[in-house]
């Protein structure tokens, strides 16, 4: 039996948290994820869930996902390298890769897996990997995984990524990494300056595009296609949890990286492939993307609308250009208590610490 002494450790840091006022217990939903939702037995506004389109309930992913599992089962039963991969993982595949307009794309079990299995495996010692500082935890942790250099640049200073290019132009690969939309402050990159800067130089340009798959672009396509760069950035990742409603990442690439990371890519190589019914429900939310667009519309209104009533009555929303709406009130532990005191008053809006 574990004793209270082998985990003194942990309860201290957890009591620091507590007097912090940092320390949050898991919010339970008893309901579907929707605009409204229970939340601990209460009926609350839902400010708080990446489900931006509301495909989590669409009926046809719903069917898609049970029509595919009476088919196939509730599971694949192994990692695709050995006999997990079934039609409709191919399937998903290929449609990616038709939606971001690349020639390939590979399946992973999260966007943050498909960071991982990304910058542990393509980039190696005597690279570089070149960095936003604000790049998401999953891009960080892929980054320290790997054996390459790392070199941060300053947020969206497209001087100061210009220099760490030009200091690291001898390196065997540098690979410029950035989100396609910060997750915490809503900003957009400056793509097209990171990709003509990068191609001056010879450096692939990979974008973490989990914030705007489904948000930006045509039908959603993402931040390379709103630019109009599609061809010219390297790798996307791209997430299947948030606009898509459903669970998974991608990697959308050439052909030559979806043969490497099947090869090498750990996290790809070891895990255990998405349910059948996972991959059919994900292919019919590119399908309600490519046939109902008036979702991203509605959803772009709706942003006007909130970030003006917000403005309005006095709250700093900060750099947002996107749906990703911050509400700036202070330090870490007055953001917990200003979303106590919202949930009292039936809003749903998780404070980050």
């Amino acid at each position: 039996m574990i004793t209270e002494k082998k985990t003194q450790f942990l309860l201290d840091e957890l009591e620091q948290l507590r007097q912090q006022g940092l320390f949050r217990p898991l919010r339970v939903l008893g309901s579907a994820q929707d605009t409204e939702v229970v939340v601990d037995g209460k009926h609350v506004l839902n400010l708080s869930s990446n489900n931006y389109l509301g495909l989590t309930t669409h009926p046809r992913l719903k069917q898609a996902m049970i029509e595919a599992t009476e088919q196939w089962g509730a599971g694949s039963g192994a990692v695709r390298t050995i006999a997990g991969t079934m039609t409709v993982h191919e399937d998903l595949e290929r449609r990616l890769a038709e939606f971001k307009h690349t020639e390939a794309s590979l399946v992973f079990q999260s966007g943050f897996t498909a960071n991982l299995g990304v910058l542990q495996s393509l980039v190696r010692e005597g690279d570089v990997i070149i960095s936003d500082e604000l790049n998401h935890a999953s891009i960080i942790d892929g980054i320290r995984l790997s054996k390459a250099e790392r070199s941060i640049f300053k947020h969206r200073d497209m001087d100061d990524l210009e220099r760490h290019l030009e200091k690291h132009r001898d390196k065997r690969v540098k690979l410029v990494v950035t989100d396609g939309v910060f997750s915490m402050d809503g900003d957009i990159a400056p793509l097209a300056a990171i990709v003509e800067r990068a191609e001056r130089f010879q450096a692939l340009v990979m974008v973490d595009d989990a914030h705007a798959s489904g948000v930006l672009g045509a039908n959603g396509r993402g931040s390379v296609n709103h630019f109009g760069l599609d061809g010219r950035v390297d790798l996307q990742i791209g997430t299947l949890s948030k606009a898509m409603g459903v669970l998974g990442g991608y990697v959308a690439a050439p052909q030559a990286v979806r043969d490497f990371l099947i090869h090498r890519a750990r996290p790809f190589l070891f895990s255990t492939s998405h349910p059948p019914g996972v991959a059919a429900a994900c292919i019919a939310a590119i399908d309600v993307l490519n046939a109902e667009p008036e979702r991203i519309e509605r959803l772009w209104k709706n942003t006007a609308r909130f970030k003006d009533g917000l403005k309005r009555i006095g709250f700093e929303t900060g750099a947002s250009e996107t749906p990703i709406t911050p509400v700036i009130v202070g330090k870490g532990s007055v953001a917990m208590e200003f979303s106590d005191r919202l949930f009292t008053l039936g809003v749903f809006a998780q404070g980050i610490g």
